[in-house]
């Protein structure tokens, strides 16, 4: 939903992927480009050029390499992992005017903005439905990293 909403909002949006196969769907969605994060090579060229970084990450991540690709003044807000920052150097940062931020959720006005901007704009989001009965192969799908959107249980298949 980022890449949808940051695009509708006028942002050329960079998506960093782990995952070769979330490539095609991060261009699909809007994204000008669509990086491997193995693929070091197009990583230093892109930084520091970014105004903003949302990372999305939903565990633990050396966070420094993504501060690095930041301009100076940029921001870089957490809105995946809640664990301990790993590997956030402080000095380097501060000297480059580089900011660390963090969000959770918006309150109920702030969600229901964005529901109200997507409604309007057609902006829906990917979602695989499930039938009851698969609640855990989707959950096994989880854990192996198998899954490219949220599931919805499909509660009329029951």
């Amino acid at each position: 939903m980022a890449v949808k909403l940051a695009v509708a909002k006028g942002a050329e949006v960079t998506v960093f992927t782990t995952s070769a196969g979330k490539q095609a769907d991060a261009l699909r969605m809007g994204a000008r480009e669509a990086v491997l994060w193995s693929d070091q090579t197009k990583i230093h060229s892109s930084g520091p050029g970014f105004d903003l970084i949302i990372a999305a990450v939903p565990q633990a991540f050396p966070i420094q390499p993504f501060m690095n690709l930041l301009k100076t003044d940029a921001t870089l807000v957490n809105v995946g992992a809640l664990e301990a920052i790993d590997g956030y150097n402080a000095m380097m940062n501060n000297t480059a005017r580089r900011n660390l931020s963090g969000s959770m959720i918006g309150g109920i006005a702030q969600t229901q903005e964005v529901v109200d901007f997507c409604a309007a704009r057609g902006i829906t989001a990917d979602v695989e439905l499930i039938r009851p009965d698969q609640i855990a192969t989707a959950f096994d799908r989880v854990v192996g990293k198998d899954v490219k959107f949220r599931f919805v249980i499909d509660m009329t298949k029951s």
